[in-house]
């Protein structure tokens, strides 16, 4: 499945004031029906537009295996898999937010579009180098 992903401005500017600890704050990624009010200037998770279904709570799923790495000029993080199971349900794209810092987001996926499961949904993260993590920030 092809995702395009971002940074949100506001993670951006808070990279710089030093607000997150991707390796021991709780990382969580949610998901979406739609996208009309969830993109780059999204500055905190909300519950508008989020999924319903068999096996998914509101909130998402927390995201474990955090690596922070970096080369040349490019730092990057990446987490693994998510697997929500048993799950019954469509979600078009996720935001990943951290919850002990006041529920900040991170970054937007969209799916490019609407992914329907009966079993088990599983987000596969991306290989874990500098050109293909999920975060990268260069």
């Amino acid at each position: 499945m092809s995702i395009s992903q971002t940074l949100t401005t506001s993670f951006k500017a808070q990279l710089f004031e030093g607000v997150h600890d991707l390796l021991n704050d709780d990382i969580y990624i949610a998901l979406y029906t739609a996208f009309a009010d969830l993109n780059e200037n999204t500055t905190i998770y909300s519950t508008s537009e989020e999924i319903t279904g068999t096996g998914y709570v509101a909130g998402g799923k927390l995201m474990t295996g955090a690596t922070v790495s970096s080369y040349g000029n490019t730092a990057y993080v990446n987490f693994a898999n998510v697997v929500w199971d048993p799950a019954a349900f469509t979600s078009f794209g996720a935001l990943i937010y951290n919850a002990t810092k006041g529920n900040k987001s991170i970054a937007v996926l969209n799916f490019g579009s609407g992914k329907t499961c009966e079993n088990t949904f599983t987000i596969t993260m991306p290989s874990n180098t500098y050109t293909t993590a999920l975060i990268r920030y260069s």
